[in-house]
């Protein structure tokens, strides 16, 4: 952190700004992606974020994603609106809905699908993906759904999905340190909250205009702060509520290869993940109960895979 005469100098936020990707196959969906950056691969293990809507379903068609395979990774599904229905490999069939979260861990691999629902009018929400370290990244598959009791702050509210914020803690099992929240500021609000210094955050503006560690965010961006600060402040200068997802860990020092839907460390093993998927090999299991097939592997880029990891 660098210093003036009075001490040390605050930080300011980096702005990574969206970028528009089709999501789901043939029946694909439009989301904003702000992880990965060619900066910035991860923040803690977090390694991918995207936001999509709100969507009007009737439009739209909503979310249909077929079965589809992970390895090296856990996805976390959180909603503002609408309901998706999950069905995996390891037999679970379960709903997420606003204020809830899902948490699948594919280790070695998994297989699942995920669908809006009938009930579904207008969806609206995150995925999210954590990279597994070296040493758990080859285990059992698993899932946790957990509802988290909304905290009362001055001026807003917390629901904390992973780690602790707040004096709330997730009894959800992480393999790093992980923070994950949802905070809502009333208009006009300032919010500082005590955190981990040794943890890099990212803030992702749902709604509303705000200013993150002093610097402007507006709606779809992602703010990102190094380690270091004790605290963080936000605050909402709009007179509209804002809305935001709050995500932190310690820095995520392993190089990944990141392809489709694949983490690994090797080129080599992520093609060997493709193959065995087109080979319906029980590497991944079976989804029962999608009304469809299931999403065939894309094609290999003409170019080798290659390990990364964060530039700044």
């Amino acid at each position: 952190m660098s210093t003036t005469e009075n001490g040390p100098r605050p930080q300011t936020a980096r702005v990574f700004p969206p970028r528009d990707v089709p999501l789901g196959g043939p029946r694909a969906m439009t989301v904003r992606r702000t992880l990965p950056q060619r900066e910035r691969t991860l923040i803690g293990a977090w390694c991918f974020i995207d936001h999509y809507g709100p969507d009007d379903v009737a439009t739209t068609g909503g979310m249909d994603v077929a079965p589809h395979p992970h390895i090296g990774l856990q996805t976390v599904s959180w909603l503002f609106s609408g309901e998706i229905e999950h069905r995996d490999s390891l037999g679970v069939h379960a709903f997420v809905r606003p204020g809830e979260l899902n948490l699948m861990t594919a280790g070695r691999g998994i297989a699942h699908s995920e669908t809006s629902t009938a009930a579904t009018t207008v969806l609206h929400g995150v995925q999210l993906w954590v990279a597994l370290p070296d040493e758990h990244r080859h285990t059992g598959r698993d899932f946790h759904h957990h509802v988290p009791s909304p905290v009362a702050l001055d001026g807003a509210e917390a629901r904390v999905f992973l780690g602790t914020l707040a004096g709330d803690t997730s009894p959800v099992p992480t393999f790093t340190p992980l923070l994950g929240a949802e905070l809502t500021l009333d208009p006009g609000a300032t919010l500082t909250l005590d955190v981990d210094p040794a943890f890099e955050h990212g803030l992702l503006v749902d709604q509303g205009d705000i200013t993150f560690a002093g610097t402007p965010l507006h709606p779809a961006d992602l703010g990102y702060l190094a380690p270091g600060p004790t605290t963080l402040t936000l605050t909402n200068p709009s007179p509209t509520p804002a809305r935001l997802v709050l995500l932190g860990g310690t820095p995520f020092d392993e190089p990944i290869v990141m392809w489709w839907n694949f983490i690994g460390r090797t080129a080599e093993e992520v093609v060997q993940a493709r193959e065995e998927w087109q080979q319906a090999s029980t590497r991944f299991g079976e989804v029962h109960g999608y009304p469809g097939d299931r999403l065939p592997a894309p094609e290999l880029p003409n170019v080798a895979l290659k390990a990364r990891g964060n530039r700044l």
